[in-house]
């Protein structure tokens, strides 16, 4: 570094600390990268894919299925969970003056 921590401005200062997190941001980027590469190459070299492994995705990210708690009376392999957004089949069976409860599961 040029210039000591104590001589800088304000500014210099704050870009200084911008600089400094971008830094540290692609430090802890590339560390998950290595580690990931790594998990891959120990999952392969004893036969598998990391998908194979840990059942789906490797993308670092998770999204948890809930379980159904109501189908479609008239097809039973449409399914909601209860939450999120109601199919356009709950509605239609709300409208109807169904209950949720008598799609229950």
């Amino acid at each position: 570094m040029a210039k000591a921590i104590e001589n800088m401005s304000l500014d210099e200062l704050q870009a200084y600390q911008k600089e400094v997190e971008a830094a540290i941001k692609g430090y802890e980027k590339k560390r998950k990268a290595d580690a990931l590469a790594a998990v891959r190459e120990t999952a392969r070299t004893h036969g598998f894919t990391l998908e194979e492994l840990i059942g789906g995705k490797a993308t670092g990210k998770t999204t948890a299925k809930g379980v159904a708690k109501y189908a479609n009376p008239a097809d039973p392999s449409q399914t909601w969970t209860g939450r999120g957004r109601q199919p356009a089949w709950v509605k239609e069976a709300l409208a109807a003056g169904k209950s949720l409860d008598t799609m229950a599961i």
